[in-house]
Order: C-alpha cells, then structure tokens, then sequence
C-alpha cells in the first residue's frame, strides 16, 4: 500500500508548473485528470479503513473521494490550489512520494517502556462459565446512501447456563475487502454482492477470542458483518459512519425484541442464550467501525432528524465504547458515554492514530463526568487484533499492514523482539476489552487503575507494553492552555493546528496523533499547549489559568505530556502557587521518550502525576526542569481523584450540517442557505469553519446557539461569470466546543459550472537542434478559472527515424520511471507522456522534451495529444523535428 508505482508514468509536478518535463519531480505520483478533476490513482485497491488525503504546504486540502474500484480517488468540489503542491497522504503518511518520516531517527533508540506493576484484578483471566457459539443470518436491509443490500449476519458467543439477564457488547469490525475467491487468492473485485467464484470475507468472526473471553466471565456477546458496507461506503461521504450507526442499531433493536416478547422467534443461538439486559449494552468497533459505533452511541442519546436506516425508538443504553485502532474523521466524539481507545504503535493503516481525539475532542464539551481513555500499545499493527486480518489464520488471504521502511525498524518489523506477535496482539485486546465490560457493564472500580493512566498493567497482556492516559471522570481541569492563559519562563503558548506557532514543527507534525486537523482550515481554536524549552536547569515555565482552581478533594494533579522520541529521563520538579504568592512543591515527574523510528507516532501525551493536599488553591503551575536542557510539552493538568463516576449524559442539542446545489450563473451575486439543523433547546457553542468561494481558503470561527435556538444563518454568496471552471464546494464543517453534540459535520453548496469552455490549440510542429528542447504551446481563446490540460501520447513517427531514449535526457526518462537502456524508439516506452498545463487565469504554457547532442540524421517525434477535461474537445497530432545541425 505505501510503496506505489505510476499509473500513467508521469509526473504531476511538472504538469502542475506547466515546465519542461525535463524539471526534477519525486517518484511517480499516478495524477490524471478526469471530467474536470484532479485524481490520482493507486496501481491497488486501497481498502484499509484510513482516508486518503490531499495536503498542500502542511494543509489539509480535504479527504480525497474514492471511486468504486478504490483506486482512483479526487475531491469534487474542491479547489485544490497549486497543484505542484499537493501530497497524497493516509492517516499522515505519504502515498505519492517517499516518505520522510520513514528515514531513520537522529537519535539512538531507546528500549521499550519497563512493564508496570501489576494491577489488583486481571481482566484477561476466563471465567466460570462454558460457551456457546453460533451464527445468524437474517434478511438484508436497505441503508441510505448505500445503492445495495446490506447483511444482517452475525456470530454469537454466550455464557451456557448463566443466571438472570446478562450484559450485551456488540462488536463491528472495520473497512476491509469485502468479498475474496478461494481458488484464486490473487483475483480481486469490488462488485457487490459478491460475483460468482467469490465468497464475503467474515470478517464479523475475526473477534471470537475476545468474545470467549467475555462470554466465559457471563456476557452475550454479538459480532456483527458489514461487508456491504465496507463494498459501499464510496458512495457517502462521511466514510459510512452513519450507515455503520445504522447497522448498529438495527442488530439492537432486534436484541431488543428478542429480550421480550419477540424471543420465540429468536434465532436458535439467541434462545441458547441468556436473555441479554439492552439496559447494558458495551459496543466495541475496530477501525471505521470504531467511527461507526461512536455514530451508533450517538444517534442512539439524540436520534438523528433525517432518515439514517434505523428510525425506530431505543430500548438499550450504551454504557461505553470500546474503540480499536479507529478513525474519527469527524472529530465529533460522543462526550457523555464513556470509552477506551487502542493506539496500536506500529498501525499501518491508521497510522496518524488519530482515534486521540476521542479523548482529546471531548474536553469541555459537556460535564466530563465520563471516562476517555486512551492505551497506546507498543508493538501493535492494526489488523491484529482481528484473527481474520491475520495472515496464517485467516479464512481470506490477509496481511501485515506494518510495512517496513527503506531502514530498518527495530520496533515494528516483523519478527523485531519488540514486536507482538499476532497471537500476543490479540490477548491484549481480548484483555482491555474484557477490562472495559467490566468497568463500563459491572462498575468493577477495581479495573480502572488499568485504563485511567495509573500506571498499572493485566498481566495476561503480558509482554505488551500498554501505556495510559485519560480525561474525565470528574477530574477537576486546572490548566487547560489557551489564549487566555498566561506563560512566563521558559514556556510559550503553542498550538497544535497552526502553522505560524505550531508545537510541533516539519516531519514532527505528523508523529503527534495530537496535531491530527480535521478541516482544511490553518487553525482550530481549543487545541493548544504549553511549549517547555530551556537550556539551564531549574528555569521554570510559570503557567497562570484565568481564574485560580481550587482542588479540595483531589489526591493528584495529573498532567499529559510529551517529550522528544528517544530522549530519557526529563524531570519537572512540580510546584503550585496560590493568589497569595505561597508556593507548595507538589512532587517531581520524570519521563522517557517513547521509543520512535521513522513514522512511529511516537510523539504521544504520557499521564504523571504528583501528589497534592486535601485542600490547595492553584493560581500559578510552576514545572522547573531538573535537567541541563531540553523540550517538552504540556498538554493539561487535571485534579485527579478516585472513582468512577455515573457519567449522567447530559441532553445536548445535536447539530447537523447538510448541502445543497447552485448553478453559478453568468453575472451578479446569489445568495445561497447551508442547510443546518438543530435538534433540542439547549444551546451551546461550535466550532465553524468555511470555504471562500473557490473553495480554497478556510476560515474558523465560533457559533453560538443560544438556547432554544433551531435556525442558523449560514448565508453563501455565489458570483457568476463567464468563464469556464469545474464545479466547486463552497464548504462548511462544524466541531463540537461546548454544549453541543454534532451529528452530519460537512456540508456546503456545490457550485456547478454553466460557462462554455475556451477552445484549446497546440503548436502542431516544434523544431530543436540536437542538445536544446522539443517545445510545444498550448493556447486558450480565453482564460478559465480552472486547470486546463493537455496530454501528449507517443506514436511511431510517419516518417523519417524516430527518436530514441538514447537521444534525450536521461533524467527525463527516470522521472517516468523508464530506463534509457537500451536504446528504444519512445513510442515504445511505456507509459511516456508530455504534459501541458494551463494554470487558473492564464492564456496558455509550454511542454518541453529536453534533448542531447547526439548527432546523426534528423530524428522525429509524433504526439497524439488529448484535453483534460475530455469535454473541451482537443484530439489532434503534433509533430517534432531534432536536426543535427
């Protein structure tokens, strides 16, 4: 998946810079234009669950959309800029080019972290009770969106004989391919239902450990397929959450029938069964199924106001979400149900890690009474923890996903000590999953020292390194950096999403799973940090919040921080000063970098703490280094306690966002509504962020629904011209700050173009002496708002010799990824082309073949050269002379 070769062999740079094509380019990039858009295509089906992405200059252009066979993917709508450069990424790594965060660390690696004590109960211990197993497969349903059938099978594991009703966690399994043929492991298809010869992959029974587990400790247990969405969710664009949400849903509300009067009619493996109590519902999603049950959590505390599969009431409550290695493309966690989160170190899939946010997106949003977690796994990829994704147990050819980099990776490799061995990878998720259902279904205080950062471990995770950090539960916020709080010392307020004052700066940006962006747009407010710096020891960074916080009932103030990859033993001593001026030592914090090679993300927020009295003011956090010099960051500090807390959701007001379409027009301006819709009285505050009208720049700012408020004015303004364009979004997306849960997050109005194109000519004969460049212009009747192309294929010459790869540059050659040797004819290299690009606003550029003093006869080229978009109409023949004198 990361090492990708040329589709049609040529390079976009050169195109986007309209120079010759003899200008230096990385390695094949598979960018073509079709009807109008920029796409780009990989030589595979990339059918993991991270989102392909286009950056430009460290931004986020958008999530790119992909096409059925999920090789080709573009974003309508969207203005890309200066193409020259856009990047392709997935999860922060670079799918295009080589990858820089894959060369080697400067620094020397440091072993894994020590395992940490043991912690009082071992959730990954069986239970008492014997299993029963079985499937069931009812009839398909229709989703929205969604042009197919979509299953409703799963596999059960129940405890036999157990008492009263018990506990019910739902699994769902991530994006993977949905459908393989048996005897032919090499054959691929992306039709649904599957075609004849193929069978779905049941990626629903990758979990059965986890579910024996769980069912030997008493719980009912269901694994549920979504292949039909996984063949789908090309067609949605929010990944298939809500679809997912959907799916979700409709399995509880047949649990739901079949714990009451419904149960006769139950499948046979229900009626084996304990009756499961829908009053304790875990659910646990891998990957976009992570997305998925976070939807369902959601849709399930504040039901969606549109059609979204399942619109029926909710007779279960969810009690928690367990996510595994997930996506969060909306960055709209469900704030009021609590959840654990799996960072696998080494995932290659998922590899910003972006599931963070479940934690870090929740703060301040609603009460934080419920608990997030996050456990960052060393030596853990991401298909793992799914049997079905594992190679040498799998029912469908499976791999991998770690791949190594051009150096070696003593952490991720394959068969590195530090690496889990599958077996090993999936006993630690059966374990956190176990300690999850027993914390969120059973109130089992016992198990949250496991999950809430205090450093504890299960010792059937064992060897796995699983380190904690956590918010919520009540925990009293004490600096939460902002621009309202004052740094003096050797600290300086950072953010995370902004360029001019990142935290985090070059490859370094994207080993954070905390600086992951969700929008386009250069900043987000909320998400900021306190920069330590210093070069002599004892030089305090003196944080001020607004108001002093008065910690009574506390034990700890427990800070998230991250210090360099690699780096050891960075030590604070931790002090509190109140409105007085007292100051109190609190107690001294020293952490190790965590081990980093390449693109591990490795820049991660470890949970300390030190201890505080039974009643401080905190007015000022001083953290004087005890070391010569060095770096870190503070993400927050929170007053820690014991206990969990009922996490008491609150009725937040839901938000939804949506589109609508609008011809541009030849004059004037119009005024276009994005459609908003707001569920519930109780106001609250947005993130907002929206595209000019090119759909190009991005701004943020804060919406404020006050309460009882159900009308947003979201007004557009669309100018009308003359000139021919794509069409364009004029983009919205909201993030929940406070007050507020966000269902639908994008949406905006589609500009569709109505202006007939300019008409394209191309010089038909260029002339070179040998050693100088072939140059052909292109020329427009009249500038576009748009990029125009035109692509030029090699034919054999009519007449004279043609030439040979031998008679150009070499370089030229490489940058296609052809070899000069032999010598050849150039129509018979494949894939070799001669871009023309026309920038935005302009009347035309130039396409160069560079060539070498060679000597010898007159040699020729011939060019069938084609328009991008097909519509504007160019299919014609140019010629090339090189004389040797």
């Amino acid at each position: 998946m990361r090492k990708l070769l040329p589709l049609l062999a040529a390079v976009f740079m050169m195109v986007a810079l309209g120079q010759s094509v003899q200008a230096k380019t990385v390695d094949p990039a598979g960018w073509r234009v079709v009807d109008g858009q920029v796409v780009w295509t990989s030589p595979k089906p990339l059918t993991g669950d991270a989102a392909v992405e286009f950056w430009s200059g460290g931004t986020l252009l958008g999530r790119a959309r992909p096409s059925r066979d999920n090789r080709t993917f573009s974003l309508p709508g969207r203005a890309l800029g200066d193409p020259t450069k856009v990047e392709v990424r997935a999860a922060g790594l670079r799918l295009d080019a080589p990858d820089p965060k894959l060369k080697a660390s400067s620094r020397p690696t440091t072993a894994l972290p020590p395992l940490s004590p043991k912690g009082s109960v071992d959730p990954g211990t069986p239970g008492q009770f014997q299993t029963v197993t079985g499937d069931y497969n009812l009839d398909p349903v229709r989703l929205p969106g969604l042009n197919g059938p979509v299953e409703m099978q799963a596999v059960v594991v129940a405890p036999k004989n157990a008492p009263g009703n018990r506990p019910l966690v739902l699994f769902l399994h991530g994006r993977h391919q949905a459908c393989y043929n048996p005897t032919n492991p090499a054959a691929d298809t992306s039709d649904w239902p599957c075609p004849t010869g193929f069978l779905p992959i049941p990626s629903y029974r990758g979990y059965l450990q986890t579910q024996q587990l769980l069912a030997s400790q008493g719980y009912v247990t269901v694994s549920i397929s979504a292949d039909a969405i996984n063949a789908l969710d090309f067609q949605v664009t929010d990944g298939g959450a809500q679809a997912r949400s959907a799916l979700v849903r409709l399995h509880l509300a047949h649990w739901a029938d079949w714990a009451g009067a419904g149960r006769a009619g139950a499948p046979q493996i229900v009626k084996d069964a304990p009756v499961a109590d829908l009053s304790k519902v875990l659910l646990v999603g891998h990957s976009r199924g992570g997305e998925g049950v976070n939807q369902a959590a959601l849709d399930s505390l504040a039901p969606p106001p549109f059609d979204s599969g399942y619109s029926g009431p909710v007779r279960w409550s969810i009690r928690g979400d367990v996510f595994i290695a997930p996506t969060i493309f909306g960055q709209n966690p469900t704030p009021d149900v609590p959840s654990v989160t799996f960072l696998p170190a080494c995932d290659g899939d998922v590899s910003d890690l972006q599931g963070q946010q479940y934690i870090d997106s929740t703060r301040g949003v609603s009460r934080g009474k419920a608990l997030h977690s996050a456990l960052y796994i060393a030596g853990a990829d991401h298909n793992f923890f799914n049997s079905e994704w594992t190679p040498g147990v799998s029912a469908a050819p499976s791999i991998d996903d770690y791949t190594p980099g051009p150096t070696p990776n003593p952490l991720c490799d394959p068969g590195q000590p530090a690496r889990l061995t599958a077996a090993q990878q999936r006993a630690v998720g059966a374990t956190y999953v176990a300690a999850a259902a027993h914390l969120f279904l059973d109130h089992d205080q016992r198990v949250q020292p496991l999950l809430d950062g205090s450093g504890v471990r299960a010792p059937s995770a064992d060897p796995a390194r699983v380190l904690g950090a956590a918010l919520g539960a009540n925990r009293t916020p004490v600096v939460v950096p902002a621009a309202d709080t004052k740094i003096t010392g050797s600290g300086r307020l950072c953010d995370e999403i902004n360029a001019a004052t990142a935290c985090l700066t070059g490859t370094n940006q994207f080993k954070s799973p905390h600086t992951v962006s969700f929008t386009s747009a250069p900043t987000e407010a909320g998400r900021s940090a306190v920069d330590v710096k210093w070069t002599a020891a004892g030089t305090a960074a003196v944080i001020e919040p607004p108001k002093p916080v008065w910690l009574a009932g506390n034990q700890s103030l427990a800070l998230r921080m991250i210090v360099p990859e690699n780096s050891t033993g960075t030590s604070f001593d931790v002090a509190a000063v109140d409105s007085y001026g007292n100051r109190t030592k609190l107690g001294k914090v020293t952490l190790n970098g965590l081990p980093g090679v390449g693109s591990t993300m490795s820049y991660w927020a470890q949970e300390v703490r030190v201890p505080v009295p039974p009643v401080l003011q905190l007015a000022k956090l001083e953290l004087a280094p005890t070391t010569a010099s060095g770096e870190a960051w503070l993400l927050d500090a929170h007053g820690w306690r014991p206990g969990l807390p009922d996490p008491e959701p609150a009725k937040l007001t839901r938000v939804d966002l949506g589109q609508v379409t609008a011809v541009e027009g030849d004059s004037g301006e119009k005024s276009y509504q994005v459609p908003v819709t707001v569920t519930g009285d109780g106001g609250g505050v947005l993130k907002l962020f929206r595209s000019d009208p090119t759909g190009r720049v991005w701004t943020e700012q804060a919406l404020t629904l006050a309460p009882g408020q159900h009308t947003v004015d979201l007004t557009t303004t669309v100018v009308g011209n003359t000139r021919w364009s794509d069409n364009y979004l004029v983009g919205a997306e909201i993030k929940a700050a406070k007050g507020v849960v966000v269902g639908s997050y994008h949406g905006g109005v589609l500009v569709t173009n109505d202006d007939p194109p300019p008409t394209i000519t191309v010089t038909p004969n260029a002339t070179t002496v040998a050693g100088g460049a072939l140059t052909w212009h292109t020329s427009l009747s009249t500038v576009a708002d748009s990029a125009i192309f035109t692509v030029g294929s090699f034919v054999a010459p009519s007449t004279g010799p043609e030439l040979t790869t031998a008679d150009v540059d070499p370089n030229w050659l490489r940058s296609f990824g052809a070899d000069p040797s032999p010598a050849r004819p150039l129509s018979t290299v494949s894939g070799l082309l001669v871009y023309q690009y026309v920038a935005p606003g302009t009347l035309g550029a130039d396409a160069s073949i560079p060539t070498l003093a060679t000597g010898g006869p007159d040699k020729h080229v011939q060019l069938h050269v084609v328009s991008y978009p097909p519509q504007l109409g160019t299919d014609t023949t140019v010629t090339g002379t090189v004389t040797a004198h």
